[in-house]
């Protein structure tokens, strides 16, 4: 466990994640993933999860192994077709990690999904929440525009549009 992690950890608060993502910014957020669904056969999801408790400090949990957890509790796997993906934000550690299920990942590189990563991170580090999550699900719908076009007809949203805050 390094020391300056566990400082972040326990000096940044719910109240500095609420403050950063307000209702306005959720709603953003919200809006963006429902207009880029609207334009693909992809799923997304967007989580801000405000830092570890300490044991997981302790075990030096990887923001990408969390990212996968929060991937499996809230279902983005459980879509008819293999369509969903996770974006992740760490706020301690100001770490974006995307995950993306086997009909998605198989098309998409880890490069591509990086370089999303990187455009949302900028954007926070600079202070602009509302953009950098703008940006990140506008990212990840391109991508998914790209490689599977279209609504299916009939298609539906499985899963929930709003993001959720842990």
């Amino acid at each position: 466990m390094k020391l300056a992690r566990l400082i972040r950890h326990l000096a940044t608060t719910r109240f500095t994640t609420r403050r950063r993502f307000p209702p306005p910014v959720l709603s953003a957020i919200e809006e963006a993933i429902r207009e880029c669904e609207s334009r693909h056969a992809g799923e997304i999801r967007f989580v801000v999860e405000t830092a570890f408790d300490l044991p997981e400090l302790w075990h030096d949990l990887a923001p990408r192994r969390r990212a996968l957890q929060v991937f499996a509790q809230l279902g983005v796997w459980d879509t008819a077709d293999n369509n969903g993906v996770l974006i992740y934000l760490l706020m301690a550690d100001r770490v974006v990690e995307i995950v993306a299920d086997r009909g998605i990942a198989a098309r998409v590189s880890a490069a591509e999904w990086g370089s999303v990563c990187r455009q949302m991170e900028h954007h926070y580090r600079e202070g602009r929440f509302r953009e950098g999550s703008v940006v990140g699900v506008q990212g990840v719908g391109a991508l998914l525009g790209r490689h599977f076009p279209g609504k299916p007809p009939g298609g539906r949203n499985e899963l929930p549009d709003q993001p959720v805050l842990l």
